[in-house]
């Protein structure tokens, strides 16, 4: 089969494109492996006429609006292999081959998961990422953040974070992980925002007994436990086995690096929206940065044709 695009990916970037794309009129493949990175989030959140909408019910919404246009494809399938080069991309889905003008990657980011006791059955429930996605429901709280694993050169990152905590709660612990102390320098710039700041590593996360999800306290390899209710923290991420072996240009922190006008990678015809490429990550950034490299591809074939047609046009007349 043919397409002009094949998306990879079905999460808010991968459906914004296909949609972008679809009212383009342009014959359109989405396919979505199924396994959403925010699995354990029971609700989007700070995405206008979506906030508090569960994320299987945001998919089946646009699945829904987009099974309206006919040449928009959505299969429930995984991307095996791509090669090829631009106008003629060859990818394996399903074990079938498939022929695209350009591909549009919307895959995500694969989160490590933090390696703290009781920490993965609360993550996405109590411990996040987001704030702004998930602050308003904690607030007034008792809340941590994870310091990261190297004061250098995201220290700097890390106490931006801090300070924006302020605006949903006065009480802020900050952690350090094991094996991984906090400057005194960054302690110090956290303790003047009014954080509260922990040398002594943590140990585990304690929970409620029943659920596991709704986190009470941070145990520390002192034998202290400090109040918690909402842990943030922003583990190491890395790009999907397909993204990775495409030889994509990556940024320092492992993002792909795209155009930031036209979205599309140092790979002609790949182009990049949404998680893999951003460190700021929500599910309406996605669906802005999906809808904008939609529109960026459209783009690219219109002009594409603009110009075939006028060499045409050029040859026939000189032939004249």
């Amino acid at each position: 089969m043919n397409f002009d695009v094949v998306i990879v990916g079905g999460g808010p970037s991968g459906l914004a494109a296909a949609l972008t794309l679809g009212r383009a009129r342009r014959a359109v493949l989405l396919c979505d492996a199924g396994e959403r990175r925010n699995q354990a989030a029971e609700h989007i959140h700070n995405f206008v006429t979506r906030d508090q909408t569960p994320p299987d019910e945001f998919r089946r919404v646009a699945r829904e609006q987009l099974a309206r246009y006919p040449n928009v494809l959505v299969r429930d399938a995984r991307i095996e292999a791509l090669d090829g080069e631009r106008d003629a991309f060859r990818l394996r889905v399903d074990g079938a081959d498939v022929i695209a003008k350009r591909v549009l990657l919307c895959t995500g980011m694969l989160d490590e998961p933090l390696l703290i006791e009781g920490a993965r059955e609360a993550w996405g429930r109590s411990i996040f990422q987001c704030p702004y996605c998930h602050g308003w429901e904690a607030q007034d709280r008792a809340w941590g953040f994870v310091a990261p694993a190297h004061d250098a050169p995201h220290a700097a990152m890390a106490a931006q974070f801090v300070q924006q905590l302020f605006a949903w709660t006065d009480r802020v612990t900050v952690f350090a992980q094991r094996g991984h102390a906090l400057s005194d320098a960054l302690a110090a710039q956290l303790e003047s925002f009014g954080a509260r700041v922990e040398r002594s590593p943590i140990r585990r996360v304690i929970a409620d007994d029943n659920t596991r999800t709704q986190i009470r306290a941070i145990e520390l390899e002192d034998g202290s436990k400090v109040p918690c209710d909402a842990l943030f923290a922003h583990p190491p991420q890395r790009q999907t086995a397909l993204v990775a072996s495409l030889g994509l240009a990556l940024d320092a922190d492992g993002y792909v690096t795209a155009d930031p006008a036209r979205r599309e990678t140092a790979r002609p015809g790949i182009y990049a929206s949404g998680d893999l490429s951003t460190r700021m990550q929500g599910a309406i950034f996605a669906a802005a940065s999906g809808a904008h490299a939609g529109a960026m591809i459209n783009f690219d074939l219109a002009q594409q044709r603009a110009t075939q047609r006028a060499s045409s046009r050029a040859r026939v007349e000189t032939s004249e």
